[in-house]
């Protein structure tokens, strides 16, 4: 028999169905398998509140801390109800610059002496457990005295010139200290009128102090500033536990380690009367005071 002949003749092979043979390395990376693309893995949410907590913690430490006033020992710059932020590296830094005074740094580090007159903030002796705010008055080596309600450094009386009274309204943040000073102004606003003076430390630095009347704090014994420590006064100077009384819990502060010091004020972030009520919102603006907002130190 003979064999049955294929009719239909065979297709040609297509060329573009075959990798080229010209470039086998081209070929080989046609073939090899593709990287998948690594998506970005989000933070949980626990890592980010770590995350900012550091951050928070180091800028505290490091640049900036806020401060209340919680007392008119410093009246008339401050009054109860600022809230001022805190420059840390004017200073240096050691363990009372940490969040809770954690004991990291054995000693200051890039220690710098503050000027007198300056207002900073410390952690107050004997406890070294409080923050305090004064004023910069005697600095190591000085002789620091009152006499008679006049500022004495080493010998020589500080110019005080007196100005016009210190008025504050009265508020739940603010009360006369006595009736002698309350006044009812004509709009019938209760206000606390305050003996007022310009005091000028030598080098030219000049800011106001209140003087109430004779007190027993008017006349102190001579004071020495021993090397490595500050002597503090509040500007509101017969209503202030300074450095003119001896370190006692709850009492006055003695001579101020510089190495308590924790920072320089720096700018007045808020004031409030005390008025406000968290539950009625508008009363978070009325209780504001505004005119004391954004000064600086």
């Amino acid at each position: 028999m003979t064999p049955t002949m294929q009719d239909t003749p065979e297709a040609p092979p297509t060329p573009s169905t075959a990798p080229s043979q010209a470039n086998p390395a081209q070929a080989d990376a046609a073939l090899a398998p593709q990287p998948l693309k690594k998506e970005k893995k989000e933070d949980s949410f626990p890592v980010f509140l770590l995350k900012l907590i550091v951050i928070v913690a180091i800028f505290r430490s490091f640049i900036f801390s806020p401060f209340n006033i919680p007392s008119e020992s410093m009246l008339p710059r401050l009054v109860k109800g600022d809230y001022l932020l805190a420059a840390k590296w004017p200073y240096g830094y050691s363990r009372y610059s940490l969040p809770f005074s954690l004991p990291l740094l054995p000693k200051r580090i890039f220690a710098h002496q503050p000027e007198r007159g300056e207002i900073v903030i410390f952690k107050a002796p004997p406890g070294n457990d409080i923050d305090y705010i004064k004023r910069v008055i005697g600095l190591p080596g000085d002789t620091v005295q009152m006499i008679g309600g006049v500022l004495h450094l080493n010998g020589q009386a500080v110019p005080k010139q007196r100005i016009e009274d210190f008025v504050i309204a009265v508020s739940p943040n603010t009360d006369c200290v006595a009736a002698e000073f309350a006044v009812t102004e004509a709009d019938g606003r209760q206000t606390c009128h305050y003996p007022q003076f310009r005091e000028t430390l030598p080098g030219g630095r000049s800011y106001n102090v209140l003087d109430l009347g004779q007190r027993a704090v008017d006349d102190t014994p001579p004071v020495v500033v021993p090397e490595g420590h500050l002597f503090m006064m509040g500007d509101n100077r017969d209503n202030s536990m300074d450095s003119r009384f001896p370190a006692m819990e709850g009492g006055g502060i003695g001579l101020v380690p510089q190495d308590n010091l924790v920072g320089r004020a720096t700018i007045m972030m808020w004031s409030t009367d005390g008025s406000a009520n968290w539950f009625l919102p508008w009363t978070w603006f009325t209780a504001a005071r505004w005119n004391r907002i954004g000064g600086t130190f």
